[in-house]
C-alpha cells in the first residue's frame, strides 16, 4: 500500500497548492514531503508539479497522474467498505458535494440518523454551487453530488430527482407574513436580499423576470444563506429559498427562529429540480451507496418538501 500513501500525498499538495500546508495537514515536515515528492518524480520520469514563488500547482502530467490517482483511491476505498462489510462491520467513508441548500438541515439531519446507525462511517461534505460539485463527481473527489438545477453531464448518473418549489423567506413581522402563497409581482413590490447568480434559486428567478420583463430592487447579493437569512430577520427585504432549505418548523430548529416561509406560486415561478447522482458506471464504496440509498427513500417520500 506504500504507492497509495505518496499518491494521497501527492493529491494532498495539489488540493492545497502547497507544500508546507499540506505537510502540517499530513503530520510532516515541509522536507519529507518534499523529498517524497522529488523522489517520486525521478521515479515517474517527469515533474509534476510547477514550483511557483508561492506555493504549487499541478502541471499537465500531474493533473493526468492525479486524475489516476483519485479513481485508484476511490476503487480501494470501494473494496475496503465492501470487505468490511462482509464482516458485518459497516465501516467506510462517505464524500458528497452539495448545494448550500440542503447544509443546513437536511444533509446534516442524514448524516446523522446514517451515523447513528453506522457510527464508524465517516465523511466528507463540500458546499458547492452545482458546477462545481459536478466537477467533483468527474475527479473523484466526491462519491456523490446532491445539487440544484443541475447542467446535463453524460458521464452523470441521476440517482434521484425531485421537484422543489421556490419560497420566498422574511422576517415574522414582514408584511406579507401569514400569506399562504405569493405571486411573483407581489415580490417585486418589497426589496429583495438575493443568493448569487450561480445559485440554482437565483436562476429560477431570474428566468422568470426575463420572461416577463420584469426587475426587482435587489438591495443585497450574498453566497451565504446564512447571512442572508439573518438580514431579512432585521430588515424588511425578501431572500429566496428552494423548499429543502426553507424554513420549515421554527419551533424545531433556532436557526429558522424568526422567520417564516412562503410559497411563490408555481404559475409564476415552476419549480427546480433537486439531484442526487453519481458517477455513470461507476461502482460506489459500499457506505456512499447506502448512504444514497438513504437519501433517496428520504427525497422520493418528501414529495418536493422535506
Amino acid at each position: 500500500m506504500r504507492y497509495l500513501r505518496i499518491l494521497h500525498y501527492i493529491d494532498t499538495v495539489a488540493r492545497i497548492g502547497s507544500i508546507r500546508k499540506a505537510a502540517e495537514d499530513l503530520s510532516l515536515t515541509a522536507s519529507a514531503l518534499n523529498r517524497r515528492i522529488q523522489d517520486f518524480e525521478a521515479e515517474f520520469g517527469t515533474p509534476i508539479f510547477e514550483r511557483l514563488p508561492r506555493g504549487v500547482r499541478l502541471n499537465a502530467a500531474g493533473e493526468l497522474l492525479v486524475r489516476q490517482a483519485r479513481m485508484q483511491m476511490a476503487e480501494m476505498e470501494r473494496v475496503r467498505s465492501q470487505v468490511a462489510d462482509l464482516s458485518g462491520i459497516r465501516r467506510g467513508h462517505v464524500r458528497i458535494a452539495c448545494s448550500q441548500a440542503v447544509a443546513y438541515t437536511f444533509l446534516p439531519e442524514m448524516v446523522a440518523s446514517y451515523k447513528s446507525a453506522f457510527p464508524d462511517v465517516s465523511f466528507d461534505v463540500l458546499v458547492r454551487d452545482h458546477l462545481s460539485a459536478q466537477q467533483a463527481l468527474m475527479d473523484y473527489s466526491a462519491d456523490l453530488a446532491l445539487i440544484i438545477e443541475p447542467s446535463f453531464q453524460s458521464a452523470m448518473q441521476p440517482l434521484c430527482i425531485v421537484e422543489q418549489p421556490l419560497y420566498a423567506v422574511i422576517g415574522h413581522d414582514h408584511p406579507l407574513a401569514g400569506k399562504p402563497t405569493l405571486r411573483l409581482r407581489e415580490l417585486l413590490r418589497h426589496p429583495l436580499a438575493l443568493p448569487e447568480r450561480s445559485f440554482g434559486g437565483r436562476q429560477m428567478l431570474e428566468q422568470a423576470l426575463a420572461r416577463r420583463s420584469l426587475t426587482a430592487n435587489i438591495v443585497l447579493e450574498s453566497n451565504s444563506f446564512e447571512f442572508l437569512r439573518a438580514f431579512v430577520r432585521r430588515e424588511p427585504a425578501i431572500t429566496i429559498q428552494l423548499a429543502i432549505g426553507a424554513p420549515d418548523d421554527p419551533a424545531s430548529h433556532a436557526e429558522a427562529r424568526g422567520l417564516a416561509a412562503i410559497v411563490i406560486d408555481p404559475r409564476d415561478i415552476p419549480p427546480g429540480r433537486l439531484m442526487l447522482a453519481q458517477m455513470r458506471e461507476r461502482t460506489l464504496p459500499v457506505a456512499s451507496a447506502k448512504f444514497a440509498d438513504m437519501l433517496t427513500r428520504k427525497l422520493e417520500l418528501a414529495n418536493g418538501r422535506v
